[in-house]
């Protein structure tokens, strides 16, 4: 009689637990013999699949992920998402997500794979591809980068070599992870040079950034931010970088659905390199692309794969493809207005209401917050707010002497409540909301009071009907 290995054994009577078979035995002991007969046997039942409950609901095969998932949906579905980076996709993108396309492996590009099956994931990301281009208006796109931290690092791999000098924005007034913080991967190969915003209106410096690249001839110019309320002048930072022989990079993926809509103006036909999300204002799942010109098409192809990653993930490319279909229609652009309509409404309202709005309002989807004129962290701020249903984050101000986990700013944005169907009236609502939690922070009733009225207008704009 064959003995199977230690590991087999284990592998053996793990299934055994999991098909409920022989729960009379003790698990230390349990005759070799009889794992080879029964095993055989039960194997001889089941459809190819060796899994128990192989078409059974999440909610029975796994009750405390199915509950964590409801909670989730709960909370969005009951709270004011006002996150500058978060949005709600549709049935639609869902769909596409949650397909097949999950079990698929598909290293390469379409037409050029190293496996096979591939004949109906070319046809996705050839979608993908076609879409995003004619949405934006570029030369070439690459759709699979996982996440936009992963686009840029493409970007840097493909035109960088380690110890090169780049310039972007300083994450402590706006800037990105990405953009060259020194904990970061684009801060750790390479030398970063950050520019800023002005003391005195907190709008980029652009005087700061051309005096910068001559200093430093940066072989990149990095622009976008994470937290930048006004429209940033791209035919300038252009300029700039022309003076100096260096590349363009532009992150766009904060505004890159209004960039779509025509609601903030492209910088597509400016940059070299555009990187962007596909959440956020695109609506789409959470993910990367790349745009650029075709002269650069080859390498950051390259850069992605083989590399920065192996297989893309199908199923996100195809709810990518969704998205850029969606952001052509009408509806969208409607959609894109109105985020920015709704903004600008909410960040007069909370200036109102006596608040700081740093740049003294938004052009875009965002506003920052200035806290310290009412002696609120923004930590405190958020915690507080959290508290009430209202979901925002904390966010350094320009010039902060805060910690990072601390802060003096409060971020706010609104993709997600227009995406409910909110819109300018409701932003009055929703900053008279955030100003009763503020004002009395320390009183559970008040608190309790807030929260029932969050909910009392989450309800009038349900998520999913």
């Amino acid at each position: 009689m064959r003995i199977p290995c230690r590991w087999c054994t284990c592998v053996a009577r793990a299934t055994i637990k999991a098909l409920s078979l022989f729960d009379h035995l003790e698990q230390d002991f349990i005759p070799v013999a009889l794992l080879e007969t029964d095993l055989s046997a039960q194997a001889a039942t089941l459809p190819g699949r060796f899994a128990p409950n192989f078409s059974a609901p999440l909610a029975e095969v796994d009750p405390e992920i199915f509950d964590a998932i409801k909670g989730e949906d709960e909370r969005q579905s009951d709270k004011l998402e006002l996150i500058a980076s978060e949005n709600v996709v549709s049935r639609a993108i869902r769909e596409a997500q949650g397909s097949s396309l999950t079990n698929k492996y598909a290293e390469g590009y379409p037409g050029k794979r190293y496996y096979g099956g591939c004949e109906w994931v070319d046809v996705i990301e050839t979608l993908a591809i076609d879409r995003a281009k004619a949405l934006f208006g570029a030369g070439h796109a690459n759709v699979q980068p996982h996440s936009g931290a992963n686009a840029n690092m493409a970007v840097f791999f493909a035109v960088l070599k380690p110890g090169d000098t780049f310039l972007a924005l300083d994450l402590a007034q706006g800037g990105h992870l990405t953009h060259g913080s020194p904990v970061n991967f684009s801060g750790l190969l390479y030398n970063a040079v950050h520019y800023g915003v002005r003391k005195d209106n907190e709008y980029l410096d652009y005087d700061q950034m051309r005096e910068l690249a001559h200093t430093h001839k940066p072989k990149l110019i990095l622009g976008g931010a994470t937290v930048y309320p006004r429209t940033i002048d791209w035919a300038k930072m252009r300029e700039i970088a022309d003076e100096v022989g260096a590349l363009f990079l532009v992150d766009m993926s904060h505004i890159a659905g209004l960039v779509a809509a025509g609601e903030h103006p492209s910088p597509v036909p400016f940059a070299d390199f555009v990187t962007t999300t596909t959440h956020k204002t695109l609506r789409g799942p959470r993910g990367g692309m790349i745009l650029c010109r075709e002269e650069h098409a080859k390498a950051i192809d390259k850069a992605v794969f083989p590399g920065m990653q192996g297989g893309p993930l199908m199923h996100v490319i195809a709810a990518k493809a969704t998205a850029f279909l969606e952001a052509k229609t009408p509806e969208f652009a409607a959609y894109q207005n109105q985020i920015r309509r709704n903004a600008v409404a909410l960040a007069d309202a909370i200036g109102g209401l006596g608040y700081r709005l740093v740049a003294g309002g938004t052009d875009n989807h965002l506003m920052l917050i200035d806290m310290r004129p009412k002696n609120i962290t923004g930590k405190t701020a958020q915690l507080v707010l959290d508290d009430a249903g209202i979901t925002t984050n904390k966010n350094l101000v320009p010039y902060d002497t805060a910690k990072p986990f601390v802060t003096s700013g409060l971020r706010l944005g609104t993709p997600a409540v227009t995406t409910r169907g909110m819109r300018e009236g409701e932003m009055g609502e929703i900053a008279t909301l955030i100003d009763r939690a503020l004002t009395d922070k320390d009183s559970e009733i008040n608190i309790t009071a807030v929260r029932r009225d969050v909910k009392a207008l989450c309800n009038r704009f349900p998520l999913w009907g």
